[in-house]
């Protein structure tokens, strides 16, 4: 497993050049990686005081106590956590992760669903899925089974970031991933699904507070019971390529925030790249 430490990320800024001034190489790393694991983690992508600062207003939601729910915040049907605040809106489009979904999901793409998460000590884990590929559920492939990859399937094209406001990982527990296993062509061994804390294919990376999480949705993932005895806290934003949607349905702006114009293209409705969606990455758009 390789984490990339966003080195002196704790002196920018929200407009400040991000990974626009970084080396190619470092960026051809980046690609590599989320290529060969189906996952990056990305330590540092916050400063402390920009997570103190989403915590604090998500305590100001006074939220159910989790335990009784592992999930907040959510949309499509409305604006869900966006309208709790500038600094929820400003992870949108932030300068951290935009070149990784841009290599990952390319010039245009959109924001389809988002939703936050929370556990306590004890809460069990989450079944390991994979919403594309050969596990999942619509393949209707066996166990087995060759799955070969279909001109009228998608497999690709939705990445997710998970922004981790408390520490995550091994001995804590949190998001968990089989790498690599968005390239398979086999549906996941029966074993591994009824066990997968017993199984080494299976990892829980760790991932400090302040650290962006990005995997594709092909990825077999899951969440892995919680053993802290600190809450887990973690927003996920999930984008899609410009002309495909998880559902009919929309995240909506938030109302009493201000967009900048490339926020705004993140909130259109799908559209052929290009021709009926706008590229984000045009010199002309405000970031």
């Amino acid at each position: 497993m390789y984490r990339w430490v966003q080195k002196g990320s704790h002196n920018q800024t929200r407009n400040s050049p991000g990974y626009r001034g970084r080396k190619m190489s470092d960026l051809q790393l980046l690609q590599y990686l989320f290529d060969v694991q189906g996952y990056l983690v990305i330590e540092d992508a916050l400063t402390p005081s920009e997570v103190q600062s989403l915590n604090r207003l998500l305590d100001a939601q006074q939220l159910p106590a989790s335990g009784q729910t592992q999930r907040f915040g959510s949309a499509p049907d409305g604006p869900g956590f966006l309208e709790w605040g500038q600094p929820f809106v400003d992870l949108l489009d932030h300068e951290t992760i935009m070149p990784v979904l841009r290599f990952r999901l390319g010039d245009c793409f959109r924001l389809d669903r988002i939703y936050g998460m929370y556990m306590k000590e004890g809460m069990p884990r989450g079944r390991l899925h994979a919403d594309y590929g050969a596990t999942s559920p619509t393949t209707r492939a066996n166990p087995g089974e060759y799955v070969p990859f279909r001109d009228d399937q998608i497999y690709n094209g939705f990445v997710v970031v998970t922004w981790c406001l408390t520490d995550t990982g091994p001995g804590k527990g949190g998001f968990c991933c089989i790498p690599g296993s968005h390239k398979s062509n086999y549906k996941l061994p029966q074993q591994i699904d009824e066990a997968p804390e017993d199984s080494p294919s299976v990892i829980i990376p760790e991932a400090p507070a302040g650290s962006a999480i990005l995997f594709t949705e092909a990825l077999t993932h899951g969440t892995a019971a919680w053993q802290a005895r600190h809450e887990r806290r973690a927003l996920l934003y999930k984008y899609c390529i410009s002309h495909v949607a998880w559902t009919a349905r929309r995240v909506q702006p938030p109302p009493e925030v201000e967009l900048t114009p490339r926020q705004q293209i993140l909130f259109r409705d799908p559209g052929d790249p290009f021709r009926h969606f706008p590229s984000l990455f045009e010199e002309a758009v405000a970031v």
